[in-house]
């Protein structure tokens, strides 16, 4: 190669050299410099997925207690079958109210809300007339307790006497879903082993 380039008039060396060096900064300018960026870039994945990899064992770390709230919150609530928790619920908000000597003036139909992972919901909006006390007392007792019931939303205003209050309260009830029925195979097993003790 340098004997070929010896070979070679000074003008033709010049043009040589320049072809080389234009060919040098083709190739850099396709192949190496659009990458420059590169280890920016994977720098960034690797510390992304560093915080990813922190995050996933934090709540590794954290699902003992996560597995405990769960059973806790499966375990909350009164357990009423589902074609007993209207009754149920109506039942609780009428002896309450009889018991806090709270007037039910009107109530509405009751909703259902299943989309919940642990409680069945019922909805149930009321109208009453209560003095400031009863009420108190009426909402206080029907939250307290083993009671699941709560307060959604609430609207207070006088009554034409002006002696008591009329409220429009809409009361939410939080009753477990059923449990899960045994399976088949869990069945099936119990059945070969009753079999089997039989014989």
């Amino acid at each position: 190669m340098k004997k070929y380039f010896a070979q070679l008039r000074p003008l033709e060396r010049r043009l040589v050299v320049g072809v080389a060096v234009i060919l040098f900064l083709v190739l850099n300018a396709v192949f190496i410099w659009p990458h420059f960026s590169d280890w920016g870039k994977y720098r960034s994945r690797l510390d992304d997925a560093e915080r990813k990899l922190k995050l996933y064992q934090t709540a590794v770390t954290q699902m003992p207690g996560l597995e405990a709230q769960v059973k806790n919150f499966a375990s909350e609530g009164e357990f009423v079958a589902q074609e007993d928790q209207g009754i149920n619920f109506t039942r609780t908000i009428q002896s309450q109210s009889s018991a806090s000597g709270v007037a039910i003036v009107n109530t509405s139909r009751q909703i259902t809300h299943t989309n919940d992972a642990f409680f069945i919901e019922q909805w149930q909006n009321i109208n009453v007339l209560a003095t400031d006390d009863q009420l108190v007392d009426f909402l206080y007792k029907l939250g307290s307790g083993a009671s699941t019931i709560r307060v959604r939303d609430l609207e207070l205003q006088p009554d034409p006497p002006h002696q008591r209050l009329s409220a429009n309260i809409r009361l939410v009830a939080s009753y477990q879903k059923n449990p899960k029925p045994a399976t088949t195979a869990t069945t099936a097993t119990t059945a070969k082993n009753s079999t089997a003790k039989a014989k």
